[in-house]
């Protein structure tokens, strides 16, 4: 069955070889991934989550195998798993597939790694089945190959950033006076979609002293000439890969301390960005954060990381924070996004950034001025 060449750019059948090396490198005897974000990496199968269990079985010495319920089989077939030479076996309502998967590794499988993600009542069904081997999670071995993105990830990443910034480019209009958060929200989401995501995975709106809450919900609250409002908002797109993006509005003039303030998130973000090069170890992205907002008294206010990765998954390695010794790599695909929430308001700035092989290159490029909304 023929399948789309840029699904294969996405989820090359080479990358199941690599797999299959840092399973051994890792000292493990086997990977089984569920569906999830492991799984959709190895094979470009964006596999339903359900209690049957649909299990890509590694084991470090042999050929991988895709187990899945017959009655979706055909679909794993028409999926990119489907166009790399692997076995796919379907087992019946009345097989036991982690029987199954069990019987195909063998009595001397120590040591396997699991899918991050695994439900736990299928991490139990496989510990039943494989008494006396020891689990551990999956990014034993995948964690590496997935922070460092491929040019085809990199730019399904760049989609994402150009379809989430031409949502931004439309959020001017649906704030104003006399809307509720909720309101707003529901508007982006469905822009989030028609801007070409599959799924709006979050719309965080916060207005006035919700804006001092990160992850605020939104919620009732009215919004008001005068208010400062946090849009963080990100979705998936049909490819996998994940937009995330954050810009903060005003109706109407702010504050004077708040447009004070961010001036401030604005150098600060800017010292992050031009710290990102090879080499540099995560950390320092966070300090060179965090060194202008605690110079100009409100290190307090900064109340959580500078960044996180970004991929298959909004959230995952590697982690912009203190105390992540890892150096950078070209290909590590992170958020820079410091924040300043005194209380009565709040902001933050978010562009995803790729490191390149001398520097940063920024994937969002909505303007990171202050956009200051007509009331």
């Amino acid at each position: 069955m023929a399948h789309d060449p840029a699904e294969t750019d996405l989820y090359p059948p080479a990358r199941l070889g690599e797999v299959k090396a840092a399973v051994a490198a890792a000292g493990l005897d086997a990977l089984l991934l569920t569906p999830g974000p492991d799984l959709r990496y190895v094979t470009g199968y964006d596999a339903h989550e359900s209690e049957r269990l649909t299990c890509l079985v590694v084991p470090a010495g042999a050929d991988p195998v895709l187990v899945v319920p017959r009655l979706e089989l055909r679909g794993a077939h028409a999926s990119p798993a489907g166009g790399l030479g692997i076995d796919l076996t379907g087992w019946d309502e009345t097989d036991d597939p982690f029987a199954l998967v069990a019987s195909m590794l063998g009595r001397g499988t120590g040591r396997v790694g699991l899918s991050d993600r695994m439900w736990a009542m299928l991490v139990l069904r496989f510990r039943a089945a494989m008494p006396g081997t020891e689990q551990l999670l999956a990014s034993a071995a995948l964690r590496e190959l997935r922070a460092r993105k491929s040019p085809a990830e990199v730019a399904a990443l760049r989609a994402a950033g150009e379809a989430i910034d031409r949502v931004h480019a439309r959020v001017p209009g649906w704030l104003r006076p006399g809307r509720t958060e909720r309101q707003v929200a529901a508007d982006i989401a469905e822009a989030i979609v028609a801007e070409g995501h599959a799924t709006a995975d979050f719309t965080i709106v916060g207005s006035g002293p919700n804006g001092a809450i990160p992850h605020h919900s939104p919620g009732d609250r009215v919004l008001q000439a005068g208010d400062a409002v946090v849009v963080d908002i990100g979705g998936t797109m049909p490819s996998g890969y994940c937009s995330d993006c954050t810009r903060t509005y005003a109706i109407g003039e702010p504050p004077a301390d708040f447009a004070a303030y961010y001036q401030v998130l604005q150098a600060a973000q800017e010292a992050a960005f031009r710290m990102v090069r090879p080499g540099v170890m995560a950390e320092k992205v966070d300090a060179a954060a965090r060194e202008p907002i605690a110079a100009a008294g409100y290190g307090e206010f900064f109340v959580h990381r500078t960044g996180h990765g970004i991929g298959l998954e909004t959230h995952e390695d590697p982690y912009i924070v203190s105390g992540n010794t890892e150096e950078l790599e070209p290909g590590h695909a992170f958020s820079i996004e410091p924040g300043i929430y005194p209380g009565e308001n709040g902001a933050r700035i978010e562009d995803i950034v790729v490191c390149t092989g001398d520097g940063g290159q920024r994937l969002n490029n909505a303007t990171r001025d202050l956009v200051i909304v007509s009331p």
